[in-house]
């Protein structure tokens, strides 16, 4: 029986809302900074996919750490539009999903280049 991953399926549920919200941007005529969120945060899942097949311990810390950044320019972008008022939709909740996908990656790349 397959594991539970935690950070996996956040980053896949994550990736969901955030096409959703590409969407709702779309919509609203914000063509910018809907590509760069979601490119960054599509991102973020596939490359702690790409770690569940690491060839070693130093790749693995190397793609949760490519995670990691990918979250934080997650996190810059939906920042940015919350506050730029680009559009009219509520961030709030995607802004409390990234910093927990952060806070579990933070541990994650932590924990893996000590065991290096």
């Amino acid at each position: 029986m397959k594991k539970d991953n935690i950070i996996l399926d956040k980053s896949f549920d994550f990736a969901l809302s955030i096409i959703e919200l590409y969407k709702k941007m779309m919509e609203q005529k914000e063509f910018i900074l809907s590509k760069q969120i979601l490119r960054s945060g599509t991102s973020i899942g596939a490359n702690i996919e790409e770690a569940t097949a690491a060839i070693s311990k130093k790749d693995f810390a190397f793609k949760m750490s490519i995670s990691s950044k990918e979250a934080r320019e997650t996190r810059y972008w939906l920042r940015l539009l919350e506050k730029s008022e680009l559009v009219n939709i509520d961030v709030k909740k995607y802004l409390y999903d990234i910093e927990q996908i952060i806070n579990i990656l933070t541990a994650i790349v932590k924990t893996a280049q000590q065991k290096l």
